[in-house]
């Protein structure tokens, strides 16, 4: 999706050397514009960027967004926070605080700014799910004191704040709820179903699937989801958000689990482990909204993203292996 701008802007990206947030970065440098990437690199990585280095409009800070940041920018995309459970939950007290401290900090920004901001929101906000599929309206079922509450909580926490701050100060906001995402730059230790199905199979160990697999959810490919993402930043300042940002074709776990298996053509067998705490059983979203408002849809079939993302991982294993 390369398409030059008219009049270039400087954006930050908080998380900006994680996995969505440094495809965002390249398209957004691809489109003429100047970037400063933040990320204090706790689940971001060097190489995800390090290929930016020499474009003069990239610049990278080092910066945790629990503490003020002080730039001039004319946008600002929110995707700082860990992600994945095994991530968020190393240190759920600094999950909370990257996810309601740093909204705050951000908007802060924003404010003395007079500047656009994106906050990337989750599905996690609808938690173990009554209504299938999830529509905006949809208010959720979220253990509050829960093992993954960090995470959920935090992000529920940030969209109020960034309501109260359009309500109390007339910021101008844009609020993506995004769904589960994968592509080239996972992390290959995230413990995702994605990533950790394709390194499993690519090295002939065991595919673990929790609970008997039969769990749903929807896996939309990065480069749609940067799309969306930038859509839903471009729109009219009326248009707020929250907006379902994902791939609503819905699949098992075992079917994905099956489907990596042909694809790499490993020998893997499929193990069972018990059940996580407060997993959702059904994830999939309505993407009705964005498809109204922003005029955008998933285009990516799921085994051409699936073939990227299994070269990337073919590349970087053989990359650890000789490190």
């Amino acid at each position: 999706m390369v398409r030059l701008v008219d009049s270039r802007k400087r954006i930050l990206v908080t998380g900006g050397a994680g996995f969505i947030g440094s495809h965002l970065v390249d398209e957004l440098l691809s489109q003429g514009h100047e970037v400063i990437c933040a990320d204090n690199l706790f689940t971001g990585a060097k190489s995800n960027i390090e290929h930016l280095h020499s474009n003069p409009n990239f610049e990278f800070l080092r910066h945790d967004v629990t503490f003020p940041l002080y730039v001039e920018v004319d946008e600002i995309f929110n995707l700082a926070c860990p992600a994945s459970p095994v991530h968020y939950q190393h240190d759920p007290v600094q999950t909370t605080k990257t996810s309601v401290q740093g909204a705050i900090n951000m908007l802060g920004l924003a404010k003395r700014l007079k500047c656009k901001i994106l906050q990337a929101s989750t599905s996690e906000v609808y938690g173990d799910p009554l209504l299938h599929p999830q529509p905006e309206s949809y208010w959720g079922n979220v253990n509050p004191i829960g093992a993954r509450s960090c995470y959920d909580e935090g992000k529920r926490c940030a969209e109020t704040l960034f309501f109260d701050y359009r309500r109390q100060h007339g910021l101008k906001i844009k609020v993506a709820r995004i769904f589960n995402t994968y592509g080239p730059r996972m992390h290959h230790a995230d413990g995702r179903v994605v990533s950790n199905f394709i390194v499993q199979a690519l090295q002939g160990a065991p595919i673990t699937l929790y609970g008997k697999g039969q769990q749903t959810r929807s896996f939309c490919y990065v480069q749609d989801m940067v799309e969306g993402l930038i859509k839903l930043m471009e729109t009219d300042d009326a248009i707020t958000g929250p907006v379902n940002l994902g791939n609503p074709d819905e699949s098992s776990i075992r079917s994905l689990a099956e489907r990596i298996i042909g694809l790499t053509g490993s020998e893997s067998e499929i193990v069972h482990k018990p059940l996580p705490e407060d997993d959702p059983k059904q994830r999939c979203p309505d993407i009705s909204l964005a498809k109204e408002e922003l005029d955008w849809a998933p285009s990516v079939q799921i085994d051409e993203g699936l073939n990227r993302t299994i070269d990337y991982f073919r590349k970087r294993l053989t990359n650890l292996v000789v490190q």
